[in-house]
């Protein structure tokens, strides 16, 4: 290996924006998240999504517009939850575009967190009391979650 080769190999880089291929690929992936649970983002979030994937405008602005707008909205409405999916979708998308992940508890508790600060006041905490949720995907049935009790030991388990 010539020695100017191997000098491209030592700089760090400052990751830049996402091309517009990729920021759609990462909208469409932040919005069918949502989607999965049940949740429809907003026109809104649509419009703003697009703008950013054409480069107009960055992804902080985005979650900035977002946080505007319902500010603005009197009425909240929590039927159909579209604060929850557009706030979490832009938050999505934010991560995505980084483009750096650890496996490992703590990068999922702090995944978590990010994701549902002040939207749940859980948010980046694992649980202490167990759940149950029935899924339109299963015709109703629930799924088995793990135990409260083991939760922590079980995640740290699953990432070795």
């Amino acid at each position: 290996m010539s020695a100017n080769l191997a000098s491209n190999f030592e700089e760090y880089l400052q990751q830049g924006e996402p091309s517009k291929i990729e920021k759609a690929k990462i909208w469409k992936t932040a919005i069918g998240l949502q989607q999965v649970d049940g949740l429809i983002p907003s026109n809104y979030l649509i419009e703003t999504a697009k703008q950013n994937t054409e480069g107009d405008i960055s992804i902080e602005e985005v979650k900035q517009r977002i946080n505007s707008y319902y500010e603005q909205i009197s009425i909240k409405d929590n039927k159909n939850r579209a604060e929850e999916a557009d706030k979490v979708s832009a938050r999505i998308a934010e991560i995505l575009n980084e483009q750096t992940f650890v496996f490992s508890p703590a990068e999922y508790v702090s995944i978590h967190g990010r994701l549902f600060q002040g939207i749940y006041p859980h948010a980046g905490e694992i649980r202490d009391y167990n759940i149950t949720k029935k899924e339109w995907v299963l015709d109703g049935e629930t799924v088995l979650y793990g135990s409260a009790h083991s939760l922590k030991d079980t995640l740290e388990y699953d990432f070795e």
